[in-house]
């Protein structure tokens, strides 16, 4: 009885719409949202002031304006995002890997290849980027990269998450020399295969991420969806939810 039943739902087109409907929603379940409500820092500004390399480490002094590293930063609408207990800080990226986070405006940081390209901002205590013309530093430690190419930088999310920290996690990247719209180049978000397409750049947040490990991809594309030719593009991340 019970295999004619199920027989019988099989052949029922309505049965079939809406077992297709579960599976949709089940593998559609990843939200992207627009971060909202962040504080402002327009008018902050990142300098390098020194650098020195030595033997053993990369020496780096920083002038910071309108910025306090070390501050908690104002929260934004959304609740429980991974957040600093040290306050605000400047990113450090070598060659588009993770970042290093830095909460004094001088310190010092083993580069183990001799060329190099170095991305430094000013980031908010739950990480996300200060988004303006001077809250940023490019460098190179060589003359291998061009500095007026398009970049995109993967910055979060990054390693583990737990508990409500889990719930919604920041995306966020960092552009230079290009800037994202409908009529010109895009980023495309790529979350365990399900696809967003982002014509503004602002912070995000990720909802509905289950246990175990994500992968997240970023691709910095032009305005017919073609991958811009550049270096580190795409990148891809995984990180886990415990």
């Amino acid at each position: 009885m019970y295999n004619l039943i199920k027989k019988k739902q099989l052949n029922n087109p309505i049965f079939l719409v809406l077992i297709l409907l579960i599976v949709s929603c089940s593998n559609n379940s990843i939200k992207l949202n627009e971060l909202k409500g962040s504080v402002n820092f327009k008018n902050s500004k990142l300098t390098l002031k020194e650098y020195i390399v030595d033997s053993t480490s990369n020496k780096f002094t920083f002038e910071v304006e309108s910025y306090k590293l070390g501050n908690q930063t104002e929260k934004t609408h959304v609740p429980n995002l991974a957040n600093s207990d040290k306050g605000q800080h400047i990113h450090l990226i070598t060659n588009n890997g993770p970042y290093s986070a830095h909460y004094e405006s001088e310190f010092e940081k083993y580069i183990e290849e001799k060329n190099s390209i170095i991305l430094a901002f000013l980031s908010r205590s739950y990480h996300e980027s200060v988004k303006n013309k001077n809250a940023y530093v490019l460098m190179q430690t060589g003359e291998k990269y061009n500095l007026n190419n398009e970049y995109i930088f993967y910055s979060r999310p990054k390693g583990k998450y737990s508990g409500n920290a889990a719930e919604k996690i920041l995306l966020d990247f960092y552009l230079v020399n290009t800037e994202i719209s409908k009529e010109g180049n895009r980023v495309r978000v790529t979350i365990n295969d399900q696809e967003f397409m982002i014509y503004k750049w602002v912070p995000y947040y990720i909802e509905g991420l289950q246990k175990g490990e994500t992968t997240i991809k970023l691709e910095l594309l032009n305005n017919n969806n073609k991958l811009v030719e550049t270096e580190f593009n795409p990148t891809t991340r995984t990180i886990k939810i415990d």
